[in-house]
């Protein structure tokens, strides 16, 4: 560092600032240091500086294993944000929801000695192990821990399922179907909360609701059983991926979409845009999910101490050609 410092003529606190991303360093001293760190290849010695300053500046992340559009953009979300930050991102996948695989995962990142760890697995039974872990590390739980127990940011899911519902009865349809999401997620209990809710408050009929697991295959098993009830309309999907699947079993049956029969989806993936018809659905901003996760994990490492702050972010709904009134 005070090699560094020498050639780019200035001082090694000056030097420190700039690897640290201070922002009192000006844009022109910052570019003379960068560029003496890039003549010399400095590369700053990580386990001195965790020795140092009792810091490792790097976070870990725990994820449900798996390939799912959700938890996987707000993976991204938070690595993209910690690396603004100068952070370093360790991932730990869980495999179970099993209080003993999130306690490994937990030991582990420790044994690396992150300084936060931001937990993105929203299944019911991990929430309530993540309450006793938060007391031994600084943690903030995306979509997943009961409410008040530790800091949580969260796509507001009842309100994006309102949303949904309310679009569909506005067009002039007397009710609406459901294809939920797994039993054991806070998502799914949330958006079949918000769908019940906006059916309930204008006197609607709340049919029966059809599981599924996420995955298209699902979406077009509860498709074959839509497709077949003349009385059916209107459904409200929990994710896009089982919408697609509930627009192909529709396709096979002749249900024309949205003349026939109506689709919403969850989550706004890239294709939804492109399917046929292109999806209506509800846009989850997790790129602003992972910004407030860290900035929350962030206060908790600089004050010392956890708190319970509950952040709250709103969905969009996304109108497409998958939506219209109900044929007469």
């Amino acid at each position: 560092m005070h090699d560094v410092a020498r050639l780019a003529g200035v001082s090694h606190q000056t030097v420190s600032r700039v690897l640290n991303l201070h922002p009192s360093v000006s844009a022109r001293t910052r570019t003379l240091v960068l560029a003496a760190i890039d003549e010399l290849g400095y590369r700053p010695n990580s386990a001195a500086r965790t020795l140092a300053t009792g810091r490792s500046k790097t976070l870990g992340v725990i994820t449900l294993a798996g390939t799912l559009y959700g938890p996987m953009s707000m993976l991204y979300g938070v690595e993209a944000a910690a690396r603004e930050q100068g952070y370093m991102v360790t991932v730990v996948n869980v495999l179970s929801g099993e209080a003993s695989a999130l306690e490994r995962a937990v030991a582990n990142l420790q044994n690396q000695r992150v300084d936060g760890i931001v937990a993105i697995a929203p299944l019911i039974s991990i929430g309530h192990s993540l309450v006793e872990l938060s007391r031994e590390v600084p943690l903030v739980a995306v979509d997943s821990a009961p409410a008040e127990a530790l800091p949580i940011v969260a796509v507001d899911q009842a309100a994006g399922a309102r949303m949904a519902t309310e679009h569909l009865l506005a067009l002039g349809h007397r009710t609406v179907w459901h294809v939920t999401g797994p039993a054991g997620w806070f998502e799914s209990q949330d958006r079949v909360a918000g769908w019940t809710a906006s059916l309930a408050a204008v006197g609607a009929e709340i049919p029966p609701a059809l599981s599924g697991d996420w995955s298209p295959r699902s979406g077009y098993e509860a498709g074959q059983i839509l497709c077949r009830m003349p009385e059916v309309t209107a459904v409200f999907v929990a994710n896009d991926q089982m919408a697609l699947g509930v627009l192909r079993a529709l396709g096979e049956h002749r249900r024309r979409v949205p003349e026939d029969i109506s689709v919403v989806g969850f989550d706004d993936i890239p294709e939804s845009a492109y399917f046929a018809p292109p999806l209506t659905t509800v846009r989850q901003p997790f790129d602003a999910v992972g910004r407030r996760s860290l900035q929350s994990l962030l206060a908790q490492i600089e004050a010392g101490q956890n708190s319970a702050e509950r952040v709250v972010i709103a969905p969009e709904l996304v109108v497409r050609a998958s939506t219209g009134p109900p044929s007469r």
